[in-house]
């Protein structure tokens, strides 16, 4: 997320006419021309300063001091850790990013987003646009924080670490879900069985289960799968690939389920006969 360090910015849609002036890029609107102005040199500048805490990136040294000082404030989500320098801001966090409220609308796919910046993010999947632009690879991204946490891979900083087990991460979200391996945290639950999980991307994908939605399609017969790890399962009945292979014996199997069979039935037996 790219933060230019001005209160000159609006959330709400009826505060149009009050600030005229758009970004095109993330949506943000301002009351002065001069004030858009300075904000959108922020998308092309490099976003150097990035904070260790939520990766949120600024132009400069100053705007990344100031916003450190969230990190030390008493207005703190217990949903996910945020923080905000004012109640009402942290009463409209948990309003909007934790409750069903989500009044900005996309125009293309009907898709619905709690702020608009994150409409403003999504947007580019139907556009392709990719302003930000890696300068080692030149691979492009859609948001300032995907390119900060990808030119990680070109630096090898990884300035999170797990104050349990002392592992350190590029990505502040892959910290998150590693925590909860100490703390056994679970908290995405089905609504329908009551199961709990510790990602959300693994309760999306039990959902599957509940409502029968098949998103994954097999190209080659057309059947449907819950989760793409079953669909690429699947296209080994096509493929012939057989990548576990025993090493017992030469014999290989499509799947890990069925090499683990091939074992326990086969040279468990076999070395219980020659003890014997």
């Amino acid at each position: 997320m790219i933060e230019d360090g001005s209160n000159d910015i609006c959330e709400h849609p009826r505060d149009d006419k009050l600030r005229p002036y758009l970004c095109p890029v993330c949506d943000k609107r301002f009351t002065a021309k001069k004030s858009l102005n300075q904000h959108k040199q922020l998308h092309t500048e490099d976003m150097l300063y990035s904070c260790t805490q939520c990766e949120k990136c600024f132009a400069t040294e100053k705007y990344l001091r100031r916003h450190m000082n969230l990190h030390s404030s008493k207005y703190k989500c217990t949903e996910c850790g945020k923080c905000f320098s004012t109640n009402k801001d942290l009463a409209m966090h948990c309003t909007r990013s934790h409750s069903e409220e989500k009044p900005f609308e996309c125009t293309v796919c009907s898709k619905r987003f709690a702020f608009p910046q994150y409409l403003a993010n999504h947007s580019r999947i139907h556009t392709e646009e990719k302003p930000f632009e890696c300068t080692v690879c030149n691979k492009r991204f859609t948001q300032s924080v995907h390119l900060v946490t990808h030119s990680r891979i070109h630096s090898g900083e990884k300035p999170f670490e797990c104050t349990v087990c002392s592992k350190r991460f590029a990505d502040s979200g892959v910290l998150v879900r590693h925590s909860r391996i100490h703390s056994g945290e679970k908290p995405f639950e089905c609504t329908v069985c009551h199961k709990q999980f510790a990602e959300s991307g693994a309760l999306v994908r039990h959902n599957r289960i509940h409502s029968g939605e098949k998103l994954y399609k097999c190209l080659e017969c057309g059947k449907g799968f819950g989760a793409i790890g079953n669909l690429e399962r699947h296209m080994r009945v096509h493929t012939g690939d057989k990548p576990y292979k025993c090493s017992a014996c030469d014999k290989s199997f499509s799947t890990s389920h069925g090499l683990q069979k091939h074992k326990r039935r086969v040279h468990t037996a076999t070395q219980t006969v020659s003890s014997a």
